[in-house]
């Protein structure tokens, strides 16, 4: 398949096509979401009332080492998808609202360009 230069393409076709650096970050974290484990995490952080929960908690929830659990969390906070903050001896992590908005924002701009009757 032949990749077209944004220039190439004609505005009527597509006003505000991704450019391949912006392709590129949102597919790093659509990945770092792709996973099933950490697509849970992002869930169970993003579901507790008190809006964050800590690596124990959300450890309990899996039959997962406590270091495999730490390298997801990683993952997650490097798409910016989730923040944590120390607190004693504990980590509780949060979900970045507008990092999520950030990476929903693009794909509902795809979806409102493709045309209804296209659409199956």
């Amino acid at each position: 398949m032949t990749e077209l230069a944004t220039s190439e393409i004609s505005t009527s076709c597509c006003p505000s096509p991704l450019s391949a650096t912006e392709a590129a970050e949102l597919a790093a974290a659509f990945k770092a979401l792709a996973d099933p484990v950490r697509l849970r995490i992002a869930s169970i952080v993003a579901c507790c009332p008190a809006g964050e929960v800590c690596m124990g908690e959300i450890a309990s929830e899996f039959s997962l080492s406590g270091p495999t659990i730490s390298h997801h969390l990683k993952k997650l906070r490097e798409a910016g998808v989730l923040d944590s903050e120390r607190r004693a001896n504990e980590i509780y992590y949060f979900v970045r609202p507008e990092r999520l908005d950030a990476l929903i924002g693009p794909l509902a701009a795809l979806r409102a360009a493709v045309r209804p009757e296209t659409v199956a």
